[in-house]
């Protein structure tokens, strides 16, 4: 049941595609606050760009082509630049400013997990390492491999394994293939009347393999978990063979070889199918929102639900400068003096239960000291939820650096985690510049926080970040807190891992690198320390 046509590709100096790129542009309100808060510079992307001329031969490609089909083996310019890096804003910038040096010497798209598995033979023979390519929405520069040693890199491009392999209606799972994209998912499940229930902000773009491969957590994590809670089997593809994993709901037949693939990056194996968890589409949703005095107060309320484990499928609040500036009208819920704090609460499934479960929420957060706001900014923010990384475009046109980061900790060091990365990367970033965040994905121990923050660019804007983005992680570690709660590993994280999970830790992600991967040829210096 394969997905056609061909997705359209996503804009190579933007987020989306080259029709909804730039989206929303700002009016002249919005100008005019930018202007006021950090000046206007204009900083439009280099045009005609292209890459570096492919170091791989034909003699070498014909390998390839009797493989997966010459007409799936690229090596023209406009193909090889779309699949340079990813979408962090450092990637952003670099393509804006013309470098498309990482640019893959060809995109290979085979079918299916027999023909992945001969490419990366392939690979190993002829010393070419290999980037797995889905959606292209990596932000820790997770698709910007080191080239050093080999003979030329190839972008693994998944799209043509884009198919719904099987529904099993009475132990509620589904196999998908890796290249699908959430909306496809979701539309060949809603076939069936199911739902994954999965929406990260990239949503839009980006694909199940790169959900499972990154640990990906999305909007709904509430009510519907975390990605990698989601999949009970997959099938990789690593150069030393097929690992099939997943044979029962629940095992204690040794360690869960999983979980080794489930944020592994690509580096450890090509995932070519996964078994996830699915639910019955909802026949009711509905958002709402509440206003909370102070951000320690909507955060005290989460846990209360989180810990009396009464969640509703969405629960999101957003930090006093993130209410004021990002997203409410603040007269709206409170005034323009005093807007406080905005949760966003949503609910889905039966109308019984989506009643049901509404009202229980409410009471609790009613007596905790929330003021319910009805269903306007919880609908607004429905309505929007996947369209901030245009505006990062529409900012980045003007000269003002937009960037994200996220981590997450135990509910008893929140406090001091939130402050020592706020003061990090203000102190960091100098005067005028924002720092917004948001806490999205709940846990009865603990919550994830989300960082975005906006300064005027200086010249030398990735050096910039780069700075802020090194002082903030240097306060995450030093907090006890996890480097990533979602963004995963990449090349950006690193220089933290080892701080993380220590020595022991390092050598045995290597010792598993060095049995699945020993020529190490996939995503090489991406993940492992």
């Amino acid at each position: 049941m394969p997905i056609e046509p061909t997705p359209v590709e996503m804009h190579p100096q933007r987020w989306g595609t080259p029709s909804e790129a730039p989206r929303p542009a700002l009016p002249d309100s919005a100008l005019g606050l930018v202007e006021i808060v950090f000046g206007l510079q204009d900083r439009p992307p280099v045009e005609g760009a292209t890459p570096p001329p492919s170091r791989l031969d034909d003699v070498l490609l014909d390998g390839l082509r009797a493989v997966v089909g010459a007409d799936h083996v690229l090596t023209d310019d406009a193909t090889r630049t779309l699949r340079t890096r990813g979408k962090s804003t450092p990637d952003l910038l670099r393509a804006r400013a013309g470098d498309l040096d990482d640019a893959p010497d060809a995109v290979v798209r085979p079918d299916g997990h027999e023909e992945v598995a001969a490419v990366l033979a392939w690979a190993v023979e002829h010393r070419v390492a290999v980037v797995p390519f889905g959606g292209g929405t990596s932000v820790t520069g997770g698709l910007a491999a080191r080239r050093d040693g080999f003979a030329g890199l190839v972008s693994l491009d998944l799209v043509r394994m884009r198919r719904l392999l099987a529904v099993d209606a009475v132990s509620m799972t589904a196999t998908l293939e890796p290249g699908l994209r959430g909306p496809e998912a979701e539309a060949l499940l809603a076939e069936h009347g199911l739902t994954l229930g999965h929406y990260p902000q990239s949503f839009r773009h980006a694909s199940i393999g790169g959900f499972a491969a990154t640990r990906s957590s999305g909007q709904s994590s509430a009510g519907y978990g975390r990605f990698d809670a989601m999949v009970v089997g997959l099938t990789a593809a690593t150069p030393t063979g097929t690992l099939r994993l997943g044979s029962a709901p629940a095992s204690a037949a040794g360690p869960d070889l999983r979980q080794l693939l489930l944020g592994s990056e690509g580096a450890f194996g090509v995932i070519t199918s996964v078994t996830v968890r699915v639910r019955r589409a909802p026949d009711v949703t509905s958002y709402e929102g509440w206003r909370w005095p102070s951000f320690g107060a909507g955060t005290d309320a989460m846990r209360t639900l989180a810990q009396a484990g009464l969640l509703p499928t969405v629960l999101r609040l957003s930090d006093e400068s993130e209410t004021a500036i990002n997203l409410a009208d603040p007269s709206s819920i409170g005034g323009a003096d005093d807007p406080g704090c905005l949760m966003i609460t949503g609910y889905e499934g039966t109308a019984s239960f989506v009643d049901a479960r509404r009202a229980a929420v409410g009471a609790v957060l009613a007596d905790l000291g929330g003021t319910p706001l009805g269903t306007e900014p919880g609908e607004r923010w429905a309505h929007g939820r996947f369209d901030g990384p245009h505006l990062r475009d529409a900012l980045l046109d003007h000269g003002v650096l937009v960037e994200t980061l996220e981590t997450a900790t135990f509910w008893s060091d929140r406090e001091r985690l939130y402050a020592d990365v706020k003061a990090a990367l203000t102190s960091t970033l100098g005067e005028g510049s924002l720092v917004l965040c948001h806490v999205s994905h709940v846990y009865e121990t603990g919550c994830s926080l989300y960082f975005t923050v906006a300064a005027r660019q200086a010249d030398d804007a990735i050096a910039q970040w780069q700075a802020a983005k090194a002082a903030a992680s240097d306060a995450i570690v030093a907090a006890g807190a996890t480097i990533t709660h979602h963004h995963a590993i990449g090349t950006d994280h690193a220089p933290w891992l080892a701080q993380e999970i220590g020595d022991v830790g390092v050598r045995v992600l290597r010792a598993v690198k060095a049995e699945l991967d020993p020529a190490g040829i996939l995503n090489p210096g991406v993940l492992i320390p």
